[in-house]
């Protein structure tokens, strides 16, 4: 069930950057989070990203992160990316979020900024399943 952002609330948004390598992009996730810039990052599998850069085609292994957090914390988690990336121009998109589960949009809000009443951890979303390794035959 999709829901409408409350009138009061700070809106959700999600920004995308990339970070050239794992260590820096699990270091760099940890610090957002730690200093309540995200309420969370997902940290996506490495890819090639090809791109133009000073007149040459590059292409290089990259990170995708994808970082929830609030319109009211994006300049300063826009400085904080440009101060700890490796790269000369950082990625940064921002992407509104037009609407989603009204409990999990208030608990982006309650766990960015300044620790809020009723903050909790990450909403309980089940038991995770192990996954057993198969043997090779």
């Amino acid at each position: 069930m999709i829901a409408e952002k409350p009138g009061d609330m700070p809106t959700t948004v999600i920004v995308l950057t990339t970070v050239a390598d794992d260590a820096l992009a699990e270091d760099l996730a940890r610090v957002l989070v730690e200093e309540r810039l995200a309420a969370c990052v997902n940290l996506h599998p490495p890819m090639t990203s090809i791109y133009r850069w000073k007149g040459a085609i590059e292409h290089a292994a990259e990170r995708q992160m994808v970082i929830k957090t609030t319109d009211e914390h994006v300049e300063a988690l826009k400085a904080r990316l440009k101060a700890l990336s490796s790269y000369d121009l950082p990625e940064f998109l921002v992407l509104s979020v037009d609407g989603g589960g009204a409990e999990y949009l208030k608990w982006i809000t309650q766990n960015v900024g300044a620790p809020r009443p009723d903050a909790s951890t990450r909403p309980q979303r089940g038991p995770r399943r192990s996954v057993s390794k198969r043997s090779r035959g």
